[in-house]
């Protein structure tokens, strides 16, 4: 029960509503169901009408929106109203009297000024009128809800039809609007409200009477309607995994492509169909392509994951001769696997070297050059990152070399997602090695937020060198993000190359790798006008601050990452050891103390006048707690020395941890800016020697509230 409907006792009746339409667009489906649905739930919220939501949602289908709440108040709450009017210094005479501005108010209010109560705000007293009437009956209030709720609805586009003024996402051809058995009078594009819905297309006699709204789900699904899209997509999946196993065979059903099939269908009926097995020599990544952004089918595998002839497609109907859809789906999909193996043919003959010959002609960046003018500073970069992470630099450089070609060929011309993949499959065949066919392909990695980073260690290579370029020849040519404007991906390129690099352990000294990206760009001419080279910091700074989101989605608070971005190198492997460090830290008793310490240290060491000397006088340490601070400083220095260099981030915060006591002791027993200014000085110069190394890890300082 939603707040509106909190103790109010009311009572509740179900309520339908449905707008019947021509089919509607499939990415639009499920948006305009939620909006429907939130617009309706809003409206109610808004005019204080209780309502159980319980577990409803939005139900649609290709043909209609629908909305069912289990139980709504039949009318609303009494309303109270308070309407402020003159203060006593204005509305009463000397005498007591009302003047003419508090009998105007109270006129307009319809009430005699007697009737009218005090109140007082931070200007004085004052005249209210406040009035309570009766709520109105909800019947009354729902078809301007509705309306409200359609006119709210995001359709950038609507149609028009007959003579009516306002439009829609399709022509509505039926509208339901029932309050428990109760047709509610309301009209809506022309439509009288009704009872009536209208089931499947085909498999059903036309019309479908609705009792009441509880029946509406079970009324439709004996149309041959499933209008609860959950129930929809779990019927796509039971049949189509059937039907690939009845041919020992396992249905990929990939997300996106499910979720269109759901919505293109009302009663769906799985339909195994096949295809001839020499189209399987073309790279199944086009014919899974082609089967799912183009005729929406499901491709079948075998426990190896590859692609068998078979395929699923899913029919609006149970057809009463499956043979006969079979043929149709079977159909449409040989001219699309004939012309993928077209291409796939014409681009072996043509060969790898060739298509990579056309690249000096393909513009990469109107600043940039061309892309074989990219492909020649990637190759170049691969053979610099490759000697950096041990990796085969020949082999790393012979497949940035080949990491472009594939751009110029039909295949990649007529489905550009097979971009890398084709590239290997044209490399395989020119008898290049393994390594640096898969590399071709594993350059693209990730492709998407969720993927994975490349698998081998010449695909990480060129993925991190590609990216480099990228980054260094985005900024140079002017075209750094602003706002959501992003043409040239920077954003996603930079987070690609730090996930590279952090996921594979890679030690890179990436302000090196930056400046060869940069020097390998050089200057370019944007308009008239030469531009510098892309500044290094820069370029780091953008990297490490895409990792923000990447380490919040792994559970980093913001503050532990600001602690490690405090200090950050130009080691992303670094800095991931020492985020890892940080969050061991913050769950140890000690950390907390520490990290206000640290920051009560460093507010101290910047308000310090005449400067720190550089190292701790023992023969100046006057108090005992000072002196026992000085020696613990000192054998964690000896301590954390050897754990630092080794970049044992975990052990160096674990030890510091200890000194918790003795910087308690430090700060309840001894004054720092004391008269004696060596003293002062030398107090000064051992908190700057605990700074030092409370910070070697991480600014700690950022986990203290």
């Amino acid at each position: 029960m939603n707040a509106a409907a909190a103790g109010t006792g009311a009572e509740m009746k179900p309520l339908l509503v449905e707008i019947g339409t021509e089919e509607l667009p499939v990415g639009a489906l499920p948006g305009l169901a939620q909006a429907l649905f939130d617009g309706v739930v809003d409206g109610l919220a808004k005019r204080g009408i209780a309502f159980e939501r319980g577990e409803a949602k939005p139900l649609q289908t290709p043909r209609r929106l629908a909305v069912l709440l289990p139980g709504v108040a039949v009318e609303q709450p009494e309303q109270h109203s308070e309407v402020p009017g003159p203060y006593v210094n204005i509305a009463l005479d000397a005498a007591g009297q009302p003047t003419k501005a508090l009998q105007g108010f109270a006129a307009k209010a319809g009430v005699e000024w007697t009737a009218l109560v005090r109140t007082s705000d931070a200007k004085g007293e004052r005249f209210v009128h406040r009035a309570t009437t009766p709520g109105a009956r909800t019947a009354a209030l729902l078809p301007e809800i509705v309306r409200e709720a359609v006119a709210a609805m995001p359709i950038p586009r609507p149609m028009r039809w007959g003579a009516r003024s306002e439009g829609f996402a399709r022509p509505v051809h039926w509208f339901v609007l029932l309050l428990g058995d109760d047709v509610v009078d309301a009209s809506l594009f022309g439509l009288r409200a009704g009872r009536t819905s209208r089931g499947h297309r085909f498999m059903s006699a036309g019309d479908v009477a609705i009792g009441a709204p509880a029946d509406y789900v079970d009324a439709l699904r004996g149309a041959c309607v499933l209008v609860d899209p959950d129930e929809r997509r779990e019927r796509i999946v039971r049949e189509v995994e059937g039907a690939a196993a009845s041919v020992g065979g396992i249905a990929r059903i990939d997300d996106g492509n499910l979720a269109q099939v759901e919505c293109l269908v009302e009663w769906p009926s799985a339909i195994l169909c096949g295809f001839e097995r020499e189209f399987l020599a073309v790279p199944q990544e086009a014919l899974v392509a082609t089967m799912e952004a183009n005729q929406k089918f499901f491709p079948v595998l075998d426990d190896a994951g590859r692609l068998t002839e078979h395929f699923v497609g899913v029919a609006n109907l149970a057809s009463n001769d499956p043979a006969e859809v079979r043929k149709g789906y079977e159909r449409v999909i040989r001219p699309r696997f004939a012309d993928a193996r077209f291409f796939f043919d014409e681009d072996l003959e043509q060969g790898l070297a060739s298509m990579n010959e056309g690249l000096t002609t393909v513009t990469y960046q109107a600043n940039l050059g061309s892309v074989a003018d990219k492909v020649a500073r990637v190759a170049a970069l691969a053979a610099d990152v490759a000697a950096a992470a041990g990796v085969d630099v020949a082999r790393a450089r012979r497949a940035a070399e080949l990491s472009k070609a594939d751009l110029q060929s039909r295949l990649v011309n007529e489905f550009p997602e097979l971009q890398g993949i084709a590239g290997r499959y044209y490399a395989r065949a020119a008898g290049e090695p393994a390594e640096v066919a898969n590399a071709i392909d594993e350059a693209y990695r990730p492709r998407f937020a969720r993927d994975d980073i490349a698998l081998s260690p010449v695909g990480k290579v060129l993925a991190i060198a590609e990216r480099l370029d990228t980054l260094a020849g985005g900024f140079a040519a002017g075209l750094k993000p602003t706002g959501n404007k992003d043409p040239f991906a920077l954003r996603r390129n930079a987070l690609a190359l730090a996930r590279t690099v952090i996921e594979s352990g890679l030690e890179l000294d990436l302000d090196a790798l930056l400046a060869k990206a940069r020097d390998g760009v050089g200057p370019v001419a944007i308009g008239k006008a030469p531009a510098a080279p892309a500044d290094v910091a820069e370029l780091r700074e953008f990297i490490f601050d895409r990792l923000r989101g990447y380490y919040a989605d792994k559970g980093v608070p913001p503050q532990q990452f600001a602690a490690v971005l405090a200090v950050a190198g130009g080691s992303l492997a670094d800095f991931d050891r020492r985020i890892d460090a940080i969050g061991e830290f913050a769950t140890l008793p000690e950390a907390e103390a520490l990290a206000a310490a640290d920051k009560r240290i460093r507010n101290i060491l910047k308000k310090a006048e005449g400067g720190i000397p550089a190292a701790v006088d023992p023969s100046l340490l006057r108090e005992p707690a000072e002196s026992a601070l000085a020696e613990a400083v000192e054998a964690a220095y000896g301590d954390t020395g050897p754990a630092l260099a080794r970049g044992d981030y975990v052990a160096v915060l674990g030890r510091l941890a200890r000194l918790r006591p003795q910087v308690d002791a430090f700060f309840e027993q001894v004054m720092v800016n004391v008269d004696d200014p060596a003293v002062r000085g030398n107090r000064l110069a051992l908190l700057q020697r605990l700074a030092d190394r409370l910070g070697s890890v991480a600014a700690i300082e950022h986990l203290s509230a």
